[in-house]
């Protein structure tokens, strides 16, 4: 059944986001007066699921068959679509070729803006509707819990982190740290441990791998019992609500994870405990079971770390949904360097429909939907600009290098740049799902 949501919402969202941007294409082309043949959400090779044509309309409008796209077929338009014998014919009035190359330029950034524009206007209604909620990395005071190659890379836990290089990160989400340190690079990584602060060098090498582990860090919070359930091994062993342990067979376990890792090396064993009640320290003598586990309650550790709230009104919720929009697109932009960059082997993260697919949550959750829609719409906004025939961008460059040099590229060099586009393409479809294939079996 997760499987089944998790496919329900990629297909949504893309199927969305897709015709938005096509939609910009469309909108833009009839203001100009140029004439779309057709405008589908989804592919129709050999045939279509629904399609009609106005009276009176030159446009066929359509839902394919195949839920990998979309498209908007404008007439006259060089790309994948056109019919090498209409380009042999006269440029017609109505056609993409015949209008002046300023009109042509806001065609091909229709889609772009319409996507951009859709994240802002999801973004702001996200805030306004739910707020922003998150765990400031200062207010994160038990430190955070390291994976084995946050280890490997100098942090410890227990840690708190003050700044990479120069720039504090106390007032920034500390679930976000893992992708800031990725984004950012940080040459110097500055923590306080203990009553010590502490600075390392930070080795670069490691960001391939940062990109294909899911969680660098998870936070620390303390274990105090919530309740002894009567069916607990330890219902008479003196633990009693409030408790909070401190100590584990006489090695201190500040946190819940130092208690955990005790009690998966004494699984149906006995340990002994320290315990803080009402300012005193005891011990106590407690059963694991084989499990590794006490089987008592343990308090929401939401009790202990403060939870930062935004609430937003509706007009201050749109210029932060403009900034939101901002950072995820810069962000963005960084990771493609990284992508782009041999050095990292951040190749390896690219990703298909499934990985898009792990992206969603298993379970139907309005405000994840959304945001994550948000991000897929710059995202697709994003990749949409990069300078590749067959891409808006690499439209957009040819029709700037047109309007800077007055002299436009022949009909032929497009044709072929095109091809050259799709060939790019492919070959970026197929690292995509040769990675996730990879992920699959690995």
């Amino acid at each position: 059944m997760e499987t089944l949501i998790k496919i329900a919402q990629v297909i949504l969202a893309l199927s969305f986001l897709i015709l938005i941007h096509e939609l910009g294409h469309f909108l833009f082309a009839r203001l100009f007066k140029i004439r779309v043949e057709k405008f589908y959400l989804f592919f129709d090779p050999w045939f279509s699921l629904v399609k009609f044509k106005p009276k009176n309309s030159h446009t066929e409008y359509g839902i394919g068959w195949l839920p990998f796209g979309g498209y908007c077929k404008i007439s006259g338009m060089i790309d994948e679509s056109l019919d090498k014998e209409q380009l042999k014919e006269e440029p017609k009035p109505w056609e993409f070729r015949s209008k002046p190359a300023w009109q042509r330029l806001f065609v091909m950034a229709g889609g772009v803006l319409f996507n951009i524009l859709l994240a802002i206007i999801l973004y702001g209604l996200i805030l306004y509707t739910w707020g922003e909620e998150y765990i400031r990395t200062e207010d994160a005071s038990y430190g955070i819990e390291c994976s084995p190659l946050a280890e490997e890379i100098g942090f410890r836990s227990g840690d708190r982190i003050l700044a990479f290089d120069d720039k504090s990160v106390v007032d920034d989400p500390v679930h976000m740290l893992h992708v800031d340190l990725v984004r950012t690079r940080p040459a110097v990584i500055t923590v306080l441990r203990g009553e010590d602060t502490v600075r390392f060098n930070f080795d670069q090498n490691y960001i391939a791998e940062m990109l294909n582990v899911p969680g660098l860090f998870s936070i620390r919070y303390p274990f105090v019992v919530s309740s002894v359930p009567d069916s607990s091994l330890n219902i008479g062993a003196g633990l009693m609500a409030g408790d909070r342990i401190v100590s584990v067979n006489g090695l201190p376990a500040p946190a819940i994870q130092d208690v955990q890792k005790v009690l998966a090396e004494n699984k149906g064993g006995v340990i002994e405990a320290g315990v803080q009640r009402d300012g005193e320290s005891i011990s106590v003598s407690l059963l694991v079971n084989e499990q590794g586990m006490l089987m008592v309650g343990v308090t929401n550790p939401m009790d202990f770390i403060p939870v930062t709230i935004r609430n937003y009104s509706l007009p201050g919720a749109f210029p932060a949904g403009i900034d939101k929009a901002y950072k995820t697109a810069s962000n963005y932009l960084k990771e493609l360097g990284l992508i782009f960059n041999p050095k990292t082997k951040a190749y390896k993260s690219v990703g298909s429909f499934i990985a898009i697919g792990s992206i969603f949550p298993g379970t139907w959750n309005w405000e994840v939907f959304w945001n994550i829609t948000a991000w897929l719409s710059v995202m697709l906004a994003v990749l949409n600009l990069l300078p590749i025939p067959a891409l808006d961008g690499g439209h957009i460059v040819l029709v700037l290098y047109e309007m800077i040099s007055r002299k436009k590229p022949s009909d032929k060099f497009l044709e072929y740049s095109q091809i050259v586009g799709m060939i790019i393409l492919m070959g970026l479809m197929f690292l995509a799902f040769g990675n996730d294939i990879l992920r699959l079996f690995t």
